[in-house]
């Protein structure tokens, strides 16, 4: 957890949950178990545990001490709407965001009949806080679904990661009607599976023609041309410059 972010899309993060467990096959390389795994076992280290779930009830008024705003990437090591984040301390994360109304708080799931569920118990799309934004991770046609269940919440920003986008996507017209926010991404490390330019390019094509703005992440492992060179060297380029579009809205709540 960092008041700064080396993910492009954000620019901190906040982990009151850490761990998880694997749902689907964009899951396999986890770079979050990867990393903490590497730490299991070693005292007093905040992955001694390595990725089993845990709850930390110290991290969560973290974000009420960043005074300057922010974009604020929640659980970038585990996921909110896990079985085991009780409804309780969801709220307590969503009363700690709703306070530090100054900052946007992204929460990515790959869960969202929990995200739905929960959302819809405890908000109006009226009384949502507008500095929270929703978001699904899918990495392929099977995992659609989960856009679905997004439009269906109450956020007033929706966002979507292709990321590990790990096959061509079948999208059709109104495939991702009311989403404000696209990010797309390859896969890195050693295991990493490659994503060819043709999959992003009907991502791409999508958005400009829906008007979603477009956030093109890396390549990840493998260049454009399918070489594998690494994340570094492959870079972020795409159609000859980087995309960083983001949805255009105040972090102040309305």
């Amino acid at each position: 957890m960092s008041s700064m972010s080396k993910i492009e899309w954000t620019e901190a993060t906040w982990n009151p949950v850490t761990g998880c467990k694997k749902i689907s096959s964009s899951c396999k390389n986890c770079y979050a178990e990867t990393f903490a795994n590497r730490f299991k076992g070693v005292p007093g280290h905040p992955y001694e545990q390595g990725f089993s779930v845990k709850l930390w009830q110290d991290r969560l008024s973290l974000p009420l001490y960043w005074k300057t705003p922010k974009f604020v990437f929640v659980n970038s090591m585990s996921d909110l709407f896990l079985d085991e984040v009780d409804d309780i301390f969801i709220k307590q994360v969503f009363s700690t965001m709703v306070s530090a109304n100054w900052h946007v708080f992204q929460v990515l799931t790959k869960r969202p009949e929990r995200m739905l569920n929960w959302a819809e118990n405890n908000y109006k799309k009226s009384t949502w806080p507008s500095n929270v934004w929703l978001g699904v991770s899918v990495e392929s046609t099977d995992y659609l679904c989960r856009v679905e269940l997004l439009k269906k919440t109450p956020a007033k920003v929706k966002f979507v990661s292709f990321e590990p986008l790990l096959d061509k996507l079948d999208l059709h017209n109104g495939s991702l009607d009311g989403i404000d926010w696209v990010i797309v991404g390859g896969e890195s490390g050693p295991k990493a599976r490659r994503m060819p330019i043709e999959w992003v390019d009907g991502i791409f094509d999508y958005c400009l023609n829906h008007n979603i703005s477009f956030f093109f992440k890396q390549w990840g492992t493998f260049d454009r041309q399918g070489n594998r060179v690494g994340k570094k060297k492959a870079g972020r380029l795409y159609r000859g410059g980087v995309w960083n579009q983001m949805p255009v809205v105040s972090p102040i709540n309305s």
